[in-house]
């Protein structure tokens, strides 16, 4: 079966998968998830942080024929490891994640949507070098409809998200082209608009674009759900 990598998004670490990978394991599929750094059990300094040391750390944990994962911001890293390493890469997976248009910013792309429900709950740093998301917050943009118990797990370990690599620009290249990919939109989604999600999705071949009616955390909300839609994206 597969190798699954999977790829956090901002604020998080690998620990979101904690519900999610004993599921793609049931399914035959070996999954794993890394730390970005400076997130979870990641000792990166904040200001060392670039998109580029994001994408290198995913590059670096690539077997042969990995399948790539990415949520939410991580679909940033994720595309430009695409560049780096495609032959690594069987295929990539953006979860409710930005699917980078080419020299533009995460920052740019979220300014360019319709709607920004997150930003009431991100609180900027002193020292402007990151932002964290208001723990009194977290349960309505992140975890509206995930069972109980989840916000008590995850708040203590939410971290700061360092703002210099989304504000960086992506230059594509080529080698993500050859990489077959997928999207999963997340139709109750708080964090980023679900309307945006198709926007970004909106010349994908037909078949590469599916949906759960879930939060902006599917991992939490419904993760039978969510491996059992990804064991049939690598089934197709």
């Amino acid at each position: 079966m597969s190798d699954i990598l999977l790829v956090h998004g901002s604020c998080h670490g690998a620990w979101c998968w904690r519900d999610l990978i004993p599921e793609l394991s049931a399914r035959g599929h070996t999954a794993r998830a890394i730390d970005l750094p400076s997130h979870g059990e990641d000792t990166t300094p904040i200001a060392e942080v670039t998109l580029e040391t994001c994408a290198q750390t995913i590059v670096d944990a690539l077997q042969e024929d990995t399948i790539v994962i990415g949520h939410s911001w991580a679909g940033f890293p994720i595309t430009r490891a695409a560049d780096i390493a495609p032959n690594r890469i069987n295929q990539l997976i953006y979860l409710c994640a930005y699917a980078p248009w080419d020299g533009h910013s995460l920052a740019d792309m979220r300014r360019a949507a319709p709607r920004q429900p997150l930003m009431q709950a991100v609180q900027r740093s002193d020292d402007g070098l990151s932002y964290h998301i208001d723990p009194d917050q977290t349960a309505d943009v992140f975890y509206h409809d995930c069972p109980a118990g989840t916000v008590q797990y995850a708040n203590p370990r939410l971290c700061p998200q360092a703002i210099k690599p989304q504000e960086t620009p992506i230059t594509l290249g080529n080698g993500h082209t050859t990489v077959p990919r997928s999207y999963i939109r997340c139709t109750q989604d708080r964090t980023i608009p679900p309307e945006f999600q198709v926007t970004m999705t909106q010349d994908w071949p037909a078949g590469t674009v599916h949906e759960m009616p879930t939060s902006h955390s599917p991992f939490f909300a419904a993760p039978a759900a969510l491996a059992a839609l990804i064991d049939k994206i690598l089934g197709a």
